[in-house]
């Protein structure tokens, strides 16, 4: 009969020649380093007008958003942008410059988006879109914007817009106060 091997144990303990706790087997030593995720996408742009996604998932189910998800192996930040734009608008972009990054380190994330320019109008909504839609600045939902990545990179967006020069934007997101 085969036997079974045992699972390891793992626990939270500063290794060696580190300054945080780290999941540590404390058979062999190995680390199970926990790092932040990438999240990457883009300012799909045709005219005067940028294509939003309306999120058919949780977190913000129902609220609009630019195109954006979690960066995969093997593929770079402008191709992880242009890949989440078409599954979640089934919009084929043209990837720009590096726009804004923020970070937002009390859910351990980093958020990077490209400006890009929206090839065609073949657009649809994906898997985890309910709409999808270009806007005019006057039309945009402020109000039904599901996050503050995106509610700053807009405002930026038109900002710079009106201004003649597109800047890169570098920014933290701070977690909100709880409201009693």
């Amino acid at each position: 009969a085969s036997q079974v091997p045992a699972m390891p144990t793992f626990t939270r303990q500063v290794p060696e020649g580190d300054d945080r706790e780290r999941l540590t087997c404390a058979d062999c030593g190995f680390v199970a380093y926990e790092n932040p995720k990438v999240v990457v996408g883009c300012i799909p742009v045709y005219g005067e007008q940028i294509l939003l996604c309306k999120r058919a998932i949780e977190p913000r189910y129902g609220y609009w958003t630019l195109p954006a998800g979690f960066m995969e192996l093997d593929e770079s930040t402008a191709e992880g942008a242009s890949r989440e734009t078409l599954e979640e608008a089934n919009a084929r972009v043209e990837v720009g410059p590096l726009y804004a990054m923020y970070n937002i380190p009390h859910i351990n994330q980093v958020y990077i988006l490209f400006r890009a320019r929206l090839l065609d109008l073949d657009f649809s909504a994906g898997a985890e879109s309910l709409e999808v839609k270009l806007f005019d600045e006057a039309d945009i939902p402020w109000e039904q914007i599901a996050f503050a990545t995106v509610r700053n990179t807009l405002t930026h967006y038109y900002s710079d817009r009106k201004a003649g020069e597109y800047r890169f934007h570098l920014g933290t997101i701070e977690r909100a106060p709880v409201r009693s």
